[in-house]
């Protein structure tokens, strides 16, 4: 389990080390605050109401329905430097520290985010702006499920989880160096199904923050924007994923072992053809053809541990379609996908047809890339992480 979340933090890792690198020289140069601020806020907001543990089916016999959070964030204020920026309308972007308190600590824990954020404008004003902001991470210091200890929390299967942030602000300047930030933002944490029970938590809530500028406002650079060009792109890609299955119904073997579950290789391939329809946004359509040794799924026990049995080789088979949509920003995407399931072996209690794809993609290069991508059900279940590499033919 903690080699995958090096994985995670390798991924975001690389993001922040090619920024940092691509401003080495220029921070020879200057003062490395220069352009930097903190900023403090709070939230409190409604929990979604989305299993039975957040329903009342506790020790507590209570919803968990409503939580606060304080965050700390350190970013850096772009000035148009680099030509992304001003398309982007000069976004500030850093990294943030989140502490929830969804008032059941003995169960769900107190809950810590490390996470990246980019906070751009729809909007700017002389001395405000109006702006979206999205945030992804990591999330420790969970409470999770342990059927001796925990048997109530299908919310979180695991310590660990992903954090993903979205949500709307307005930035009003106080003074020099002091800003006003008020909003709202939806929150969803989620550890992939790499551990289950994994229903997940889901927030909404209303949030304010006072950030600190440490040096004088930017002067924002205008560079004259070369004509755009619009380009068609295919993108060749393969993922790798991994799933955990638990068998509830056995009884010849340790509850702890038995709750532990057994693994389940997912392997897929992706074609997609991509329009970019500004120097923002890409739009396209794909299919998707996945081996996912998890379905219909079998175990033996071995030495008192559960091992996955090879079933059928040709029902393992999923083809799905989607549309696509990218938020480009530099060499990073953000990535929604709606997809349906085309083909596959029709079982008892499967997930629905229409499902979700969402998730992050690097150009490492301008053709080469890998990415990290969410794969749910129902806007809030998981299915399972995909963790890919893939080349792109005629976009740059």
């Amino acid at each position: 389990m903690k080699i995958r979340w090096i994985y995670l933090f390798f991924f975001l890792g690389f993001y922040v080390y090619s920024q940092a690198q691509s401003d080495s020289l220029k921070l020879t140069k200057r003062n490395f605050w220069e352009n930097k601020s903190f900023q403090v806020g709070y939230q409190n907001g409604y929990v979604f109401q989305t299993n039975d543990f957040l329903k009342g089916l506790n020790t507590r016999a209570a919803s968990v329905d409503e939580y606060q959070d304080v965050f700390l964030k350190f970013s850096k204020q772009t000035n148009g430097e680099k030509l992304w920026e001003q398309i982007f309308k000069y976004p500030s972007w850093g990294f943030g520290m989140y502490v929830a308190d969804f008032y059941n600590h003995a169960e769900i824990g107190t809950p810590i985010a490390l996470y990246g954020f980019l906070n751009a404008p729809f909007v700017r004003w002389k001395h405000s702006s109006f702006n979206y902001e999205i945030s992804f991470g990591a999330t420790g210091n969970w409470k999770s499920f342990n059927p001796l200890t925990n048997q109530y929390n299908t919310s979180i299967g695991a310590g660990e989880s992903f954090f993903i942030d979205g949500g709307l602000n307005m930035d009003v300047e106080l003074s020099k160096h002091l800003d006003l930030i008020a909003g709202f933002s939806l929150t969803h944490f989620s550890n992939g199904a790499l551990k289950i029970p994994n229903s997940g938590i889901n927030s909404i809530a209303p949030k304010v923050s006072l950030k600190y500028n440490l040096y004088d406002r930017p002067k924002f650079i205008k560079h004259e924007l070369p004509k755009f060009k619009p380009v068609n792109e295919w993108e060749i890609s393969a993922f790798v994923s991994q799933k955990n299955l638990v068998f509830d119904t056995l009884t010849n073997i340790g509850i702890l072992e038995k709750y532990e579950g057994a693994y389940f290789t997912v392997l897929g391939v992706m074609a997609t053809y991509n329009h970019q329809i500004s120097r923002m946004s890409k739009i396209g359509i794909g299919m998707n053809l996945a081996y996912n040794e998890s379905v219909n799924g079998q175990v033996a026990l071995q030495n008192n541990d559960l091992v996955d049995v090879e079933g059928p080789f040709m029902e393992k088979f999923e083809v799905s379609i989607f549309p696509s949509y990218e938020l480009v920003v530099n060499k990073m995407s953000i990535i929604l996908q709606p997809a349906f399931y085309l083909y596959r072996k029709n079982l008892k209690n499967q997930s629905p047809v229409f499902h979700q794809r969402i998730g992050l993609k690097y150009h490492i290069s301008d053709d080469i890339f890998v990415g990290i991508i969410l794969r749910d059900y129902a806007f809030h279940v998981s299915d399972f992480i995909e963790w890919t590499i893939g080349y792109s033919i005629g976009g740059k």
